[in-house]
């Protein structure tokens, strides 16, 4: 469903056969709109995405149980990440969550949220809860910037609040009225363009771009953010378990310094190969110009791929900062931060 905000002055539409279709890629200015997110205020439209609603008293021990977060003590108010994995330990689901004290709310990326529900209905069993997709009700608009918690109190809606920003859940006749309440505030509208690039830069993977069939937590560095290494039982847990404890994951997330001197980006799923060689090593995820860093990417690649190798990202060469380590698993002690705003147990 279109956004009304592709009615704003400047809107320029996603590419409608991308992830992003739907919002506007930049309003203009795509530059300027990351500096707003970085530096300022800015306002991003992502009601593209799904969003859940789980309600009942049993809402938070019953997906404590099913995913890869200790929800169980998640404080009214606090927003946690959490993953929904396969029986071998695969990521399925990527999930946002904030309980608001009577109901649990959730986002996800744009067209997961029916196969979520539907696999969370079928684990219902005689349980009190009660989930439901309600992406044609509500949206997500999210706020960046040192001035974002400030305007974000002022807003009147569910507030999912972390490090990179504030995902505020609005009723979607609501879009138009809350964004001219937050651009009375200073919020400067911003596209995905904008958003991405600051996301590739803070080192955050996408599910879906910079994930595939075969990710497990421990390759895209979520083991840090979504996973808890000290709760209960949770399909794929031996996966994790196993990693964690005894070996290494096959592949890890880098990010890359794009060379700048051709006019155009590494599409998602282009292969990265070595300099040296020309082995296949993996595949882009992400790309994106960053306002400052300029041509900038998220790769999954081989374990073993030296972190000092120079690789060609669809040719284009490139070089890596480590963000998985190489040793990640057995020999690493991860730093869980788990749910913000609560400390990890064990």
């Amino acid at each position: 469903m279109p956004s009304p905000l592709l009615a704003a002055p400047g809107a320029v539409p996603a590419d409608p056969a991308g992830p992003d279709a739907g919002v506007a890629a930049h309003y203009g200015n795509p530059f300027a709109e990351q500096r707003a997110l970085d530096r300022g205020l800015g306002l991003v439209d992502r009601s593209h995405r799904g969003v859940i609603r789980i309600t009942g008293p049993d809402r938070l021990s019953w997906l404590h149980s099913l995913s890869t977060q200790d929800l169980e003590h998640l404080p009214a108010g606090a927003t946690a990440e959490a993953l929904i994995l396969s029986p071998n330990g695969h990521i399925e689901h990527h999930l946002i969550l904030t309980d608001d004290g009577t109901q649990l709310w959730a986002h996800v990326e744009p067209g997961t949220a029916g196969p979520l529900v539907e696999f969370l209905e079928s684990m219902r069993f005689m349980l009190r809860v009660e989930p439901t997709d309600v992406t044609g009700e509500f949206a997500v608009l999210t706020l960046m910037g040192p001035q974002a918690a400030g305007a974000a109190a002022a807003a009147d809606a569910v507030a999912a609040t972390d490090a990179f920003g504030t995902d505020l859940i609005v009723r979607r006749e609501q879009i138009l009225s809350a964004a001219a309440r937050l651009a009375d505030r200073g919020a400067v509208l911003a596209g995905t363009w904008a958003y991405e690039a600051l996301r590739i830069a803070g080192h955050r993977p996408r599910f879906g771009l910079d994930t595939d069939h075969r990710t497990i937590p421990h390759e895209v560095g979520w083991i840090e953010t979504a996973v808890h290494l000290s709760k209960g039982c949770y399909r794929g847990q031996e996966t994790v378990a196993r990693v964690h404890n005894l070996g290494h994951p096959p592949r890890r997330l880098v990010f890359l310094h794009l060379d700048g001197s051709e006019d155009r980006l590494p599409g998602h799923g282009d292969p990265v190969t070595l300099v040296e060689g020309g082995d296949y090593t993996g595949f882009v995820g992400s790309a994106a110009r960053h306002y400052e860093l300029g041509p900038i990417a998220l790769a999954l690649v081989k374990r073993t791929v030296p972190v000092g190798a120079t690789l060609l990202a669809a040719g284009l060469p490139a070089t890596q900062e480590v963000i998985v380590p190489p040793d990640a698993g057995a020999n690493v002690t991860a730093a869980v931060r788990g749910v913000r705003g609560v400390a990890p147990r064990g």
